[in-house]
């Protein structure tokens, strides 16, 4: 089989949702401030946004093994694409929340597609390409938040950011999506509504939902905290999150030569404790520009927890790939949804540097944590 073709397809599907994902990160102070918003009420957009993918993850095995990644590409990534076009379009909170909620809910069945996609591809081909894809989700959060930057040195509304973004997306995620895998007949495993994560898949997901608390924390906290806490412009600001992305992207550019050659518990040890020491000196170092090598040294670290993960439970005996990928999600989100509100809630009570400070504490628990989650694995793993 040829799997160029759907190779090329999917990095490009994994790099808009990069994109789209940044897009949203740049814009949190944007959508702060044209709502009016307290910490609390941004915490509860982002809850939202996490209510929406909680609720898509618990089908979304199901959806994905009738409709096949391509198909669900094609109905997901254009209606994210909508979703990121509309954020401050009206002044209405309710349509706002109606807009994180179909982000979060499409953005992860779209999630869980292209992760199912990779897989298969990573299956039939016999190597590990897992975190060269994950480095095109990377490679887009990067070139969204220069893009926002760009655009606001140029003159750029907000709004004309937004659909700038959103126009140049859709029509990527829809031609892409004709050169990806055909869909295939549904496994019996497949059919099968998805339970709740036990044994393995459990854990797997705790550690999911310990690294994705801490990626959040980057899209939804970062640029605000260089605007407050550091008094940077808004230019500067996006930067951090463009910091962040290219260091993830540059690790995951690397990771699967790193995964040939390091069992699983050894990369995620070093992630988890890499992300820690990166988060605690952004935090320590009162630098802006400091700041920025720094939060590149939480994106190093965290670079390849998500393709270990997501790699480690597609490919668990008895657990289709799709459910093994969406049940891990759920509860990556599960952590992702209830991280950025505890940092709000947090923020609100005292400062936002606090709130960051539980990162710290959750990349060293998935650091120490390794190894009970994914046994001793082997460098082929």
């Amino acid at each position: 089989m040829n799997l160029r073709p759907a190779s090329h397809a999917l990095r490009l599907q994994f790099f808009v949702i990069g994109v789209l994902f940044a897009t949203w990160g740049v814009h949190v102070p944007t959508v702060k401030s044209h709502y009016g918003l307290d910490e609390r009420g941004l915490a509860l957009a982002m809850l939202t946004a996490g209510v929406g993918s909680l609720a898509s993850l618990s089908q979304a095995g199901r959806i994905v093994a009738w409709l096949g990644p391509r198909g669900v590409s094609l109905l997901a990534g254009p209606a994210c694409c909508l979703a990121v076009a509309g954020l401050i379009a009206t002044t209405s909170l309710p349509v706002l929340l109606a807009l994180m909620l179909a982000f979060g809910a499409f953005g992860s069945l779209f999630d869980v597609a292209v992760n199912a996609e990779a897989s298969e591809i990573e299956r039939v081909s016999g190597g590990h390409l897992m975190s060269g894809f994950h480095g095109m989700f990377s490679l887009g959060g990067m070139c969204g938040a220069g893009l926002g930057s760009a655009a606001t040195a140029l003159g750029f509304t907000a709004q004309q950011h937004l659909l700038l973004a959103a126009g140049l997306c859709m029509p990527t995620v829809i031609v892409a999506a004709f050169f990806m895998l055909p869909v295939e007949a549904p496994s019996e495993e497949a059919k099968r509504p998805m339970g709740i994560p036990r044994g393995a898949l459990l854990l797997i997901g705790i550690l999911a939902a310990l690294g994705l608390i801490t990626e959040g924390a980057m899209y939804d906290w970062s640029v605000l905290y260089m605007k407050q806490e550091r008094g940077s412009d808004v230019a500067t600001a996006a930067l951090a999150y463009a910091a962040f992305s290219a260091a993830m992207a540059a690790g995951r550019f690397g990771g699967d030569w790193v995964r040939s050659h390091w069992s699983p518990v050894k990369v995620m040890r070093w992630s988890g404790a890499l992300a820690a020491i990166g988060m605690a000196l952004v935090l320590l170092l009162p630098w802006p520009m400091a700041s920025l090598l720094t939060f590149a040294a939480v994106g190093l670290g965290l670079s390849n927890v998500v393709p270990v993960l997501f790699s480690a439970a597609s490919r668990l005996p008895g657990v289709a790939p799709a459910h093994g990928i969406a049940a891990v999600s759920s509860l990556g989100y599960l952590g992702m949804m209830a991280g950025p509100p505890l940092i709000g809630v947090l923020a609100h009570a005292s400062s936002l540097t606090l709130g960051l400070s539980t990162i710290v504490l959750f990349a060293a628990v998935m650091s120490l944590a390794a190894k009970r989650a994914l046994g001793q694995g082997s460098p082929s793993q």
